[in-house]
């Protein structure tokens, strides 16, 4: 309830839109598309839910709100004085300073109450956002989580039916706004799957500069359709925490001795078993607990580990990879143009293109060729695809090296290998047929099927039409020159 004589510029809460209802992409109701998408789509892990995203709005100054409680950011003192701030006090008047001083500080991620005194909310929730330094951004995210998390539960503690959240991470402490924001949405996102009955309404609310950003991340934690929900998907980070959404630290993932006190074999190797991602495990940290992680790697080199708990080890080291492929700048690699996705062959798989004369091997990191890899394939992966790879005009400076091949065969998913249907080897050499013979034979199993070598655009038309795809120039050029040039449409080829 408004106090009494408050200004008039105060905002009702539940006269704003919901974010539920500024959705114009919404799919057929129809009972047959839905059972579609279930069946054929890999469901996000932030499911579309009206419920949830009718609670959630958003809307200009958060000191105008009638929320029963809004959120102001400070520091350790509560004396900070940035835009939020300074809009609360002005509005609340001399008694909050009052106040605040009873509550003798408040430290970083900590939420502490007081009256609303003259605003229309009832109450404040004061947090301190931590100060961001890259070195330790994972303290960062820990403290901002627990900002939001300990906001939402206060409020709940408290009977209060709505919130009002400003952004948090203030200019002044640095934080990026866009990191910031995934770990907002995702906490109240989380929160109100867990505890949504006890709070009616959410609003977050935004500056003009902050508003594009939370635009932009909303559909990926509150999508607003089936398929607003399956187009954000592949835009979802690495890291979107545990079921509360609270940041997974694999450094602090608790690791039992079998032997308290005992000096480990090889110390340089548990140091990096511990950096594993668990964030699949469990919701806590006792969930989390699991054997040792240096006794299972013996275990594999003796060959007497499970089958399952060799899936498991591969799909943590694979979660580490596209957690750092995600967080890395590639913008060099992808400068290159080697590696793209065009259209889709005739039966209607992706087609993703290398193109071998792009990639200067000995001028390039392919450790981050590989992250960059990883980047791009991840969502491809999760259906069935199809490689062409150009080997047209190749020097020894473009050619991969079976190590590197076998490394990149080993990290990836076995998503990758499963849904890999076809690798077009356009314009081989002898040398490279040769190499290709070799490595599929001895180096790996399961692709050497796969592997269709073809001489001739021509060849490669029976499979995939030309208008789906994006050819560099050389390699028309080469096989007009070569074969003789292309027409729209082949007689399919016995070869393929």
């Amino acid at each position: 309830m408004d106090p009494l004589g408050a200004p008039s510029q105060f905002v009702d809460v539940d006269t704003l839109p919901s974010w539920g209802s500024s959705c114009d992409d919404q799919l057929n109701a129809s009972n047959t598309a839905a059972d579609t998408y279930h069946e054929e789509t890999i469901r996000s892990p932030f499911l579309y839910n009206k419920d949830i995203n009718g609670k959630v709005l958003w809307k200009g100054d958060v000191a105008l709100l009638n929320c029963t409680a809004i959120v102001n950011t400070s520091n350790e003192s509560l004396t900070d004085k940035n835009p939020v701030s300074e809009s609360i006090f002005m509005l609340a008047g001399p008694d909050l300073k009052e106040d605040l001083q009873k509550l003798k500080g408040c430290r970083t991620g900590e939420a502490k109450l007081t009256k609303g005194f003259n605003l229309a909310a009832r109450f404040i929730i004061h947090t301190v956002g931590p100060k961001y330094k890259s070195r330790y951004r994972t303290a960062a995210e820990s403290s901002l989580y627990s900002c939001y998390r300990n906001v939402l539960q206060l409020a709940k503690e408290q009977s209060m039916s709505s919130v009002g959240f400003c952004v948090i991470n203030s200019a002044k402490r640095g934080y990026p706004l866009e990191d910031a924001t995934h770990i907002a949405l995702r906490t109240v996102r989380r929160f109100l799957e867990i505890h949504g009955e006890t709070i009616e309404k959410v609003v977050f609310a935004v500056s003009e500069l902050e508003e594009a950003t939370y635009r932009k991340l909303l559909p990926l934690y509150f999508p607003r359709s089936l398929k607003e929900e399956s187009r954000s998907l592949p835009f979802l980070p690495a890291d979107i925490g545990n079921a509360e959404g609270e940041p997974v630290v694999p450094e602090r993932q608790i690791r039992i001795s079998e032997k308290p006190g005992a000096p480990e074999d090889n110390q340089e190797e548990e140091d990096e078993g511990l950096g594993v991602d668990l964030s699949f495990i469990g919701s806590h940290a006792f969930a989390r607990m699991e054997g040792d992680i240096d006794k299972q790697r013996r275990l594999i080199l003796q060959g007497q580990l499970s089958e399952a708990a060799l899936q498991k080890q591969h799909q943590r080291n694979y979660n580490r990879w596209l957690c750092q492929a995600r967080s890395e700048d590639l913008s060099d690699i992808a400068s290159l143009k080697a590696l793209y996705q065009t259209g889709v062959d005739n039966c209607g798989r992706t087609v993703m293109v290398v193109v071998g004369r792009n990639i200067p091997v000995t001028l390039i990191d392919m450790d981050k060729a590989l992250l960059y890899f990883i980047h791009v394939m991840d969502h491809i992966a999760v259906k069935e695809y199809v490689l062409v790879y150009f080997h047209t005009l190749t020097s020894e400076y473009n050619h991969l090296d079976s190590d590197f091949l076998k490394k990149l065969y080993d990290v990836v998913d076995v998503k990758y290998k499963r849904n890999l249907k076809a690798v077009y080897f356009v314009h081989p050499t002898f040398r490279s047929k040769v190499s290709t013979w070799f490595f599929t034979t001895f180096s790996v199993s399961g692709l050497k099927d796969k592997i269709h070598h073809v001489d001739s655009l021509h060849q490669l038309f029976s499979a995939i039409s030309p208008e789906q795809i994006d050819f560099p120039p050389f390699v028309l050029e080469y096989d007009a020159r070569e074969n003789g040039p292309y027409y729209t449409s082949y007689p399919p080829s016995p070869d393929l």
